[in-house]
């Protein structure tokens, strides 16, 4: 593996990307039918939140895939030669709304780089913003933390998740994921190739999505609230593996609500918390 060169990865802050993709009745029935959610869908209907993660993904050609299943590294995002990269957490504001039929148009900047030793390794972690306009006005100010990590995993053994005040159960099938990974063209392994999950990544199954259990929280906090938060930050702690159920937990925090995802029976994955 290549040094980590990070004068030359923070080459890549200020470096932006523009994409854009009109919102159809057929994309959110797909996103429904995943999140098995009810009720017709017209156009000029309100999408459903978290469906700008969803639009536009990136497009690179099969040939050019990694081993891994993502692009190869360089381009929009620096070339961080570290194995092993996840979405580790962001906050998203969320302005109006996205409508089925609208034009939803993605800017994303690369604001920082940086560097850190955690107890498993080198961190190098990737703050993008995205800017999400549909039909010209803003829906969603997102700030996205991606971590590329060493394969190391030694870590202290992190403690038994709380049981939240409103709890609801999931079951990570293999349908499930690949669904979402259909729904977010992410050709990443981990989310659908058990055997290289296991044999090239060496976890136990295939690895629940963070974006999919954000959507999740997010979905869980609008129908405890009664609309969708104003504002929803999370951060990513422990991988979920689908050789289990998980939980999604909520409970009152102040003025807002706070969230979580674990394993049944296991460590806090995912922490969130929503405002409105």
């Amino acid at each position: 593996m290549s040094a980590l060169d990070l004068g030359h990865l923070r080459d890549w802050i200020g470096r932006e990307e523009v994409a854009a993709e009109r919102v159809t009745a057929a994309l959110v029935q797909r996103f429904n039918a995943t999140f098995d959610r009810q009720g017709e869908v017209r156009e000029g209907n309100i999408a459903p939140a978290m469906i700008h993660l969803c639009l536009a993904p990136p497009t690179a050609p099969t040939a050019s895939l990694g081993p891994d299943g993502h692009p190869a590294r360089g381009g929009f995002l620096p070339p961080v030669p570290l194995p092993r990269r996840m979405w580790a957490g962001g906050a998203l504001t969320f302005q109006d709304a996205i409508r089925v039929g609208d034009l939803v148009t993605r800017r994303s900047t690369i604001r920082d780089v940086t560097l850190k030793e955690g107890r498993s390794g080198r961190l190098c972690f990737v703050t993008v913003e995205h800017r999400i306009d549909s039909a010209g006005r803003l829906a969603v100010h997102e700030r996205q933390d991606i971590v590329y990590r060493d394969i190391s995993t030694a870590a202290r053994a992190p403690e038994q998740a709380p049981r939240g005040t409103h709890r609801q159960r999931v079951t990570p099938s293999a349908a499930l994921l690949f669904r979402y990974s259909a729904l977010t063209f992410n050709s990443h392994r981990i989310h659908y190739d058990a055997p290289y999950v296991r044999d090239e990544e060496g976890y136990p199954g295939l690895i629940v999505h963070g974006p999919l259990q954000a959507t999740q929280l997010v979905q869980l906090a609008e129908a405890l609230g009664g609309s969708p938060p104003a504002r929803f930050e999370f951060r990513s702690l422990t991988p979920i593996f689908d050789t289990q159920d998980y939980v999604l937990n909520a409970a009152a925090d102040g003025d807002g609500m706070r969230l979580w995802t674990a394993a049944v029976d296991g460590p806090v994955a995912m922490e969130a918390r929503a405002t409105w």
